[in-house]
């Protein structure tokens, strides 16, 4: 049987594997996508809430402290995310955590990352919102700031504003075209420049090659479309490059199942996960108030009840992220929008003893008054994966469902900036009977909940702390690389997607170095996915970054 081989094999198809996948393809390298999703066409999205619907594309992953949302599909969690795209502040690069050094590689601050967070932009593309683009949810919010003091800015969205229809239904895809998912950029470019994408493909472990000229054999199950159990033997493919992009939930797990057929992997692997620190509250809001104290209505004379109107993030505050505060005490608190699916999982805790009582009954009844708010803090990359499952990145107990290794128990610094972020919602909130301001129950969840996972294989110049150099290179292993969430070191404290994208970009030239290195005929420069030029230049750290790949990331 002829062997199967690529030059570049990319795993997973979210920020981190689609943007090496297009810029590889692009530059002239053989490119296969292995994606354990299925590939479903943006017209094709369904927006309803019937099992065998939305949960094709979304995964709950449960594990003992804390459930992670992520996508499954094609696109990754692009196809399921809400669009937000912000950049890191820059005291994040700075961050040391409990750790007692810096987190990031010194190589990495924020002015060094603008011009990739730049590309990142251009290429989705990343649009400005105005006033009139946000949500009544977002407005509400703005208007609570206003009424405490505090500042409200619309949020920059990966969103065409002509084709959106504002229906709210992003965790299910948009079928409008105007959630600029991964479906609609780099990865049709990627397979216009001849790669290869295979849904329902998932990788299981990596060895190294037996084959001359190939340094790695990777080994993938292909998956039934229902219900994504294993259909047929497992099958093998060799690389010269490896960039492995599963997510900070599925990655680490393939390379600790890996560990014994590469020899080891470095210690971080599977260590120091992080869930951005995500916290999520329900403000219940007294409609009256929102008339009398923020002087709003809507046509029709209701002064709120509009939870389920408009996109799922419009507006946030970012008056908490002082970069002279203390670490542990900044964050961003962002207007966002559930699902009532999600809804009915989440319990807070004014009424959970009573949660199939009455009590129960009349919050769900006022469920149009809810404003539901995130919190994204710095919290201490407690996480850590256990042993592996046999197969997969989780037990899978049905289409959407999952178990994993993973326990987060989260330390006293993370529930200090919980805890902050509760009071200062509850100072725009409950400030002149506005509402009753209520965090999810972790108890009744099982955990903190995260649609933002981090850090399980992050990048580094420690090595006893850090899985990767800041080139995205596996420790020890050459032409394995790591461009997904799990390669950033810490919780951001605005939502991550954008941070992926640029590092992806910015991982790019040494990724092609070493593809290079390792025979592929391959070169670095190809423009965005529509065919434009670049707005900026990055030539020259491109070049700076591509000769040290090629000097072996000295």
């Amino acid at each position: 049987m002829t062997q199967q081989t690529t030059d570049v094999l990319v795993i997973g198809s979210g920020f981190g594997g689609a943007i090496p996948a297009y810029h590889l393809a692009a530059g002239g390298a053989r490119v296969t996508v292995l994606e354990r999703g299925p590939y479903i066409n943006p017209a094709d999205f369904t927006h309803n809430l019937q099992l065998g619907s939305y949960n094709r594309i979304v995964d709950v992953i449960k594990g003992d402290g804390i459930s992670v949302v992520a996508g499954n599909c094609v696109g990754g969690s692009s196809v399921v995310y809400f669009g937000a795209s912000l950049r890191a502040p820059a005291f994040v690069f700075d961050r040391r955590g409990s750790s007692g050094h810096r987190l990031w590689p010194a190589a990495h601050t924020r002015e060094g990352l603008d011009p990739w967070y730049d590309r990142a932009e251009q290429a989705l593309p990343v649009a400005r919102q105005g006033w009139d683009d946000i949500s009544y949810a977002g407005g509400v919010l703005a208007a609570a700031c206003a009424n405490a003091g505090r500042t409200c800015n619309p949020v920059p969205l990966a969103v065409e504003e002509r084709r959106c229809r504002n229906c709210n239904w992003m965790l299910s895809g948009c079928r409008f075209g105007a959630k600029r998912s991964l479906l609609l950029n780099y990865l049709p470019a990627a397979q216009a420049h001849g790669a290869e994408v295979r849904p329902l493909s998932e990788a299981q472990t990596l060895c190294r090659s037996p084959l001359v000229g190939y340094q790695y054999a990777v080994t993938y199950l292909n998956l039934d479309p229902g219900d994504y159990t294993p259909s047929g033997a497992g099958e093998t493919i060799h690389a010269k490059v490896v960039v492995l992009a599963a997510g900070a939930a599925g990655t680490p797990v393939i390379l600790k199942r890996s560990a014994r057929l590469l020899g080891g992997v470095p210690e971080a692997v599977g260590m120091h996960f992080s869930g951005n620190g995500d916290r999520v509250s329900v403000a219940v809001l007294n409609e009256d108030r929102v008339r009398t104290v923020l002087g709003l209505s809507r046509p029709g004379g209701a002064a709120y009840d509009a939870m389920h109107i408009g996109k799922p993030i419009t507006a946030a505050t970012f008056d908490y992220l002082d970069p002279q505060a203390a670490e542990f005490t900044r964050c961003t608190l962002q207007q966002i929008y559930f699902p009532p699916i999600t809804n009915t999982l989440a319990s807070v805790s004014d009424v959970h003893e009573d949660w199939f009582g009455i009590a129960k009954r009349n919050m769900r009844g006022r469920w149009r008054s809810w404003l539901t708010l995130l919190a994204m803090t710095e919290d201490d990359n407690e996480g850590t994966f256990g042993p592996p499952p046999f197969t997969g990145s989780f037990v899978r107990i049905a289409p959407g469902l999952g178990r994993s290794a993973l326990a987060y128990h989260p330390t006293s610094r993370t529930r200090r900036g919980w805890d902050l972020a509760d009071d200062r919602l509850r100072d725009l909130f409950e400030r002149d009977g506005l509402s009753t301001v209520t965090a999810w129950s972790e108890e009744f969840l099982g955990g903190a909940v995260t649609a933002h996972p981090l850090s399980s294989c992050r990048m580094g110049d420690h090595p006893t702390t850090s899985a990767l150099n800041d080139f995205h290179e596996l420790r020890g292993y050459k032409g394995l690389f790591i461009t997904d969430a799990s390669a950033i070191p810490t919780s951001l404290t605005v939502n991550p997607s954008l941070t992926v994208a640029a590092l992806a970009e910015r991982a790019v030239p040494g990724i092609v170095a070493r593809a290079a290195q390792h025979g592929a005929a391959v070169r670095y420069g190809a423009g965005p996915p529509d065919g434009t030029a670049w707005d900026t230049n990055v030539s020259k750290e491109a070049q700076l970054l591509a000769a040290r790949a090629a000097a072996g990331f000295n």
